[in-house]
């Protein structure tokens, strides 16, 4: 008998930051968030959906990276290492699942990744877009800032 974890991560207008391709994205992660963990404790019948949040969460990464890219951001900031290290843990906790059949580290990551997404949306994710704003650039239209805009430091957050 199944059990589902218990996530309680729910779209709200707290996590809406008014960028319509951001919130649109941030929406279906924290749907593809609650539907693994809905079948998190079913083992291998909960890859297809695990498969689903990590195809989900590289597409949004590299959308967020072109952006910051497209704005002049540092190419190691810290916005980047937390994608970075969101991506490999997630990768290696897929590889655990199916060499080795340890599902305990896909389910423990469904909670954390509940825990660590709005914090992430809040400063990462809400820097990015006062910067993209600030700096006139329209991620519709894709087009980097030019070179003499006053392009952050870091990240564009007060992580130093």
């Amino acid at each position: 008998m199944s059990t589902a974890l218990n996530v309680t991560l729910a779209w709200s207008d707290a996590l809406a930051l008014q960028q319509p391709e951001i919130d649109r994205t941030h929406q279906e992660f924290v749907e593809l968030l609650n539907a693994l963990a809905a079948v998190a404790d079913q083992g291998l019948a909960a890859l297809p959906a695990f498969d689903a949040l990590l195809a989900h969460t590289e597409q949004h990464f590299a959308m967020e990276e072109g952006w910051m890219a497209a704005c002049k951001f540092e190419p190691q900031n810290c916005h980047s290492r937390q994608h970075d290290m969101v991506l490999e843990l997630a990768r290696e906790v897929r590889k655990a699942a199916v060499d080795k059949g340890e599902f305990e580290p896909l389910q423990r990551l469904v909670p954390a990744l509940a825990e660590w997404f709005p914090q992430h949306a809040e400063m990462m994710d809400a820097a990015l877009v006062f910067t993209m704003q600030q700096l006139g650039f329209d991620p519709a239209q894709g087009e980097p800032v030019p070179a003499g805009a006053n392009a952050p430091k870091g990240c564009g957050s007060h992580c130093g």
